[in-house]
């Protein structure tokens, strides 16, 4: 009986023996292959994440603002003058660089009026816009099987890298006791 234990418990089923170890035909292999009876295999899985780049395109309404103000020079030139003209007459010790500062306020005064003159409008366009993202999802991965099986009446426990089916192959090696 201690014998029958024995051989039971040095019982591996995750190392499979050479093919030379065999069927027991050696004298002096003590090992030998036998079948046990699955009792069950579940799955082990684990959660993974997984990201990806995406590209997300939308139509976006976009406001334009025109300006419809007057082309012409006139209002621009028109204050060059008549601020050279007032620089002129106010600038009584240099009367040039009262006449070239009052010609450049004038025509920036003249620029700004003719520039109200005109009309502002407002368009609006479509334009296409993207943008790329990474989106992360997750998903479960099969990692394994905890496996249970049994042999000679004793229940064992193993995890394998894929479902065994209803019978583990198993090598049992018998060892006298002295």
């Amino acid at each position: 009986m201690k014998t029958t234990l024995f051989a039971v418990a040095t019982l591996s089923a995750l190392i499979a023996l050479p093919a030379s170890a065999g069927h027991g035909k050696n004298r002096h292999d003590n090992s030998r292959h036998d079948y046990a009876k699955v009792i069950s295999a579940t799955p082990i899985y684990e959660q993974v994440s997984i990201s990806r780049p995406q590209q997300e395109c939308w139509t976006e309404t976009v406001a334009y603002e025109r300006n419809h103000g007057s082309n012409s020079a006139t209002p621009t030139l028109l204050g060059a003058v008549i601020g050279g003209a007032i620089g002129h007459a106010v600038g009584k010790n240099d009367r040039r660089s009262g006449t070239a500062i009052g010609a450049v306020l004038g025509g920036s005064i003249g620029h700004d009026i003719g520039k109200k003159q005109g009309h502002r409008s407002v368009e609006y366009r479509d334009e296409q816009r993207c943008e790329t993202r990474n989106v992360t999802h997750y998903e479960d991965r099969l990692m394994g099987y905890d496996v249970t099986y049994r042999y000679q009446g004793e229940n064992y426990y193993t995890r394998m890298d894929r479902d065994p089916g209803k019978r583990l192959k198993v090598a049992v090696e018998v060892t006298p006791l002295y």
